[in-house]
């Protein structure tokens, strides 16, 4: 069964977005860059809410952003060949390729998809990833604590839910960023 994956930038303080929304405090250098690529090598499909896919299906639509540099190239084909399931209800239609378009998250369809997977899942946004985490589907959770405190917006972790989890690995970058993975208990 492949496992799913919650990948986040997270602030000092816990946060995904600053004060006005904005999540440009995250920006990666190339270590942290070429580090987040190689992870999502071996993902096959990416669940993201509508604001992630709106930031992310960039990598497909621009392709001036690929070209600016062998990094930027290599992530957007590995951004480009895995698959990806949107949730939204407000989205008419998805303008990139290996995407479809879901109205509602269903924890028994993600199960499903797991359990069929031959690779492994990637969920993006805290809004989903608490969705993900309330139900018991998330089998990892990897954050890059950035070197900043926004002091509120949205929080990377689920609210209202407990969870303990057991830290795996952690790497230290040269920019400050600290990776973090866990496995919920």
């Amino acid at each position: 069964m492949a496992k799913l994956i919650y990948v986040s930038n997270v602030s000092l303080d816990g946060y995904t977005e600053d004060e006005r929304g904005a999540i440009d405090w995250a920006a990666p250098d190339d270590d942290v860059f070429v580090f987040i690529t190689d992870l999502l090598r071996s993902v096959g499909t990416h669940l993201y809410g509508r604001r992630l896919y709106d930031t992310m299906a960039v990598w497909e639509t621009d392709a001036a952003l690929a070209a600016q540099s062998e990094l930027s190239s290599d992530f957007a084909n590995v951004w480009k060949s895995a698959d990806k399931v949107v949730y939204s209800t407000t989205l008419a239609a998805v303008p990139t390729a290996n995407t479809r378009l879901e109205r509602h998250f269903d924890p028994g369809a993600v199960r499903d998809l797991k359990a069929a997977a031959a690779r492994d899942l990637i969920v993006g946004g805290p809004n989903l990833a608490s969705q993900a985490f309330k139900a018991g589907l998330v089998d990892e959770c990897h954050l890059f604590i950035r070197p900043v405190v926004l002091g509120g917006r949205k929080p990377a972790l689920p609210t209202g839910t407990r969870s303990q989890l057991e830290l795996l690995d952690e790497r230290r970058f040269s920019s400050g960023v600290v990776q973090l993975r866990y496995r919920p208990l």
